[in-house]
């Protein structure tokens, strides 16, 4: 769904059908530690490029929300993690990367073109 920042993201949630009006970010709502979600969050969270980025279907994000000084500058902090073995993710545009079968025949291929 699009997201008031003008982003799609799979955890967006809005519904303003016949007089409704709920707006809400699924990804912070998992995480009790976060603070609360605003509209305006969706303007500097990365979730919506990570998942553009790389749509691994092994990774899972969590999103933390921290109030800054005064309540100002309000930081999103994502983490990604691996739901198989649990580790985490160090850089969620790119994933594991490591043990992907279908990178290391991509990698074997630039090898031997880089050797002719």
């Amino acid at each position: 769904m699009r997201t008031p920042a003008g982003k799609e993201c799979a955890h967006y949630y809005q519904d303003f059908h016949r007089g409704r009006d709920v707006q809400e970010c699924r990804l912070e709502k998992a995480n009790p530690q976060s603070a609360r979600w605003q509209p305006g969050d969706c303007s500097k969270c990365p979730v919506p490029d990570i998942l553009l980025a790389n749509a691994d279907p092994d990774m899972q994000l969590t999103l933390t929300i921290r109030p800054g000084f005064m309540g100002f500058f309000r930081r999103l902090e994502v983490v990604a993690t691996s739901r198989s073995d649990g580790s985490v993710i160090s850089d969620p545009y790119v994933g594991k990367g490591k043990d992907s079968p279908a990178l290391d025949l991509f990698r074997k291929a630039l090898e031997d073109t880089d050797h002719d």
